[in-house]
């Protein structure tokens, strides 16, 4: 009963308490809106918004609490519910303040953070403009260089077109000088010549009247000789005639001496047959035994052994007296204009070869490759007269009209070759005429079979032959041909400079010595060729035709100074000028550019 009326107490209490906070009092931040509210849900309400019904609740429940035996009971539990209220808010304080301070170092935290990335923002920022200021400073200096550089190239070409200026005008007036002192040579020679003109015609004029006073002795004396010249034969023919009169009418009356006669003329020509037929089957025999091979086109031992001997005596006589730094530095090639690198090449080849021959050690075979007319034929004469050995020429495409005869007149020019007591370079000119491969099907057997017979006697190197092969397209030899290749050389078109060597070689061979006098018994029954006459042909002249004649060979060059030579001998004076030698150069340009094009669509 005793806990009844105290929880009913303790109700009582907590209504009061939910009275005097909820509705006793009136909030003074409630609006009218609120208080009209209120006013028309509880009709209790006052016009103020003050309702009355929870304060009379709380007085009721505190007279009840009053008027209990347990208030003091009831205003302890209150008390200690207070406390304990308290103690709750002064924790949730203390957690709000423990809160309070974590906000606070996270936003010192944030803070230092914030200034943090601004200060590494400050610095990449200076970092960056003290790139930038680099960069500026760079490019500023750039600027000057490239200023100065430019300023120099135009100093230096203003010196150059200075020092070019003073050598024109020097060389103007060194010309100017040198006309002035031909002119002064000229009138000088035409004084002279002159001077010997009136000798020559005053001496002249004393022999033709000492001529006209002996002409009359001297023709009477020649006809009183006729006279007894022409008895003195008429006597000789009349006595022959008689002894042949008297021999021919003696066998005529005789007939033994007739038939003597007869006889002995049948046997004179009947022996005069036998031995010319007898002499030509032996010197048939002897030729193909000690002769020449017919494959051989052309032979510096000649056609027969003793055949030769003299001309190969004199050329080792003037090889060995020259020094050895003339026949080994690179100079002396004869008429083979190359290029330095490929002559240098050479002429080293060739003082192996030399060397290779005194120690008696195996030759090494070299093949030539390159376009036409480049040279390979002559270098290889070069090679081997360098060298000291014979030289043999032949052509690839000679095999195959062989037939079945090719393999055995293959085997007779090695056989030919290794009786060279000097040994010999054999030189295969068109080598890829019949040392193509194997495997093409146009290849004929008799040309397979001469192809067997070569790689058979090059199977091993030889002391006796250096096997020099030559050809425009190096690709279409057979793999054990070039397996027996221990040189390669490529002989490219000649350069600029080549060029201009080549023109001035041929201008002096074809135009400066075409009118030189013939020697020997030539020159008695042959008339001398009018010697041409070169006139303002500069060495200017001839570097413009050098680079003109781009993509030449040799040969064309050759070919070209042959047409400049045929040009001057066609013109009515035999003068060669610049005027005529540009026109046949551009002639045979625009034909070689021609000739080109042709090749060309041919091709396609």
């Amino acid at each position: 009963m005793a806990k009844t009326t105290l929880s009913g107490l303790f109700s009582a209490l907590s209504a009061a308490t939910v009275a005097f906070s909820d509705g006793a009092i009136p909030s003074s931040s409630s609006g009218t809106d609120s208080s009209s509210k209120a006013s028309n849900d509880n009709p209790r309400t006052t016009s103020s918004g003050f309702d009355p019904e929870p304060l009379e609740k709380g007085l009721k429940a505190l007279k009840q609490i009053s008027a209990s035996s347990y208030a003091k009971k009831v205003f302890e539990i209150l008390k200690k519910q207070e406390e304990t209220r308290q103690a709750e808010l002064a924790a949730k304080v203390a957690e709000f303040n423990q809160m309070k301070a974590q906000l606070e170092t996270e936003k010192q935290r944030i803070v230092y953070d914030e200034e943090k990335k601004l200060a590494q923002h400050q610095a990449q920022t200076k970092s960056q403009m003290a790139k930038y200021e680099d960069e500026l400073a760079r490019k500023r200096m750039q600027a000057e260089n490239e200023y100065h550089r430019v300023r120099n190239q135009e100093l230096v070409k203003l010196q150059e077109d200075s020092s070019i200026r003073l050598e024109q005008t020097r060389l103007e007036t060194e010309k100017h000088i040198q006309a002035l002192r031909k002119q002064t040579i000229e009138e000088q020679a035409k004084l002279e010549h002159e001077k010997i003109r009136e000798t020559a015609l005053a001496k002249a004029v004393g022999r033709v009247d000492e001529i006209k006073q002996n002409e009359e002795i001297n023709r009477r004396d020649q006809l009183v000789e006729g006279d007894l010249v022409r008895e003195k034969w008429i006597s000789i023919i009349n006595t022959t005639f008689d002894h042949i009169g008297g021999g021919f009418k003696a066998i005529l009356t005789d007939r033994n001496k007739l038939v003597v006669t007869v006889g002995g003329v049948t046997a004179l020509a009947a022996g005069v047959y036998t031995t010319r037929e007898g002499a030509r089957v032996i010197w048939g025999y002897v030729d193909r035994i000690l002769g020449q091979p017919s494959l051989i086109r052309e032979s510096s031992r000649g056609k027969y052994p003793w055949s030769g001997t003299f001309s190969r005596a004199k050329s080792t006589l003037a090889r060995l007296a020259k020094p050895e730094s003339v026949s080994n530095n690179g100079k002396g090639f004869g008429d083979v204009i190359l290029h330095p690198s490929l002559s240098k090449r050479i002429e080293q080849l060739a003082f192996a070869t030399e060397n290779t021959k005194l120690h008696q050690a195996p030759f090494r075979n070299v093949l030539f490759y390159g376009p036409p007319g480049t040279g390979k034929t002559m270098a290889a004469r070069e090679l081997a007269y360098k060298s000291g050995l014979d030289y043999a020429l032949m052509t690839g495409g000679d095999v195959a009209p062989l037939g079945s005869q090719a393999v055995t007149k293959i085997h007779e020019l090695f056989d030919w070759a290794k009786k060279s007591n000097r040994g010999l370079l054999l030189f295969i000119d068109e080598a890829d005429a019949f040392l193509c491969e194997r495997n093409k099907t146009y290849m004929s057997e008799a040309q397979r079979s001469a192809l067997n017979a070569l790689l058979f006697r090059t199977g091993d190197q030889s002391k006796d032959i250096v096997l020099a092969l030559a050809t425009n397209r190096p690709g279409d030899l057979d793999s054990a041909v070039a397996d027996r290749i221990d040189e390669v050389l490529e002989f490219p078109l000649p350069g600029e400079e080549e060029r201009y060597k080549l023109l001035k070689l041929y201008l002096d061979k074809y135009i400066a010595q075409a009118g030189s006098r013939q020697s020997g018994l030539s020159s008695l029954f042959k008339a001398n060729p009018q010697k041409i006459e070169i006139k303002g042909l500069s060495d200017d002249i001839i570097k413009e035709a050098a680079a003109k004649t781009d993509g030449f060979s040799g040969r064309e060059i050759a070919k070209l100074m042959a047409s400049v030579q045929a040009a001057v001998y066609g013109s009515d004076n035999c003068i060669l000028d610049a005027s005529l030698f540009r026109e046949v150069v551009d002639y045979k340009v625009a034909e070689h550019q021609q000739r080109i094009k042709l090749a060309a669509s041919d091709k396609a």
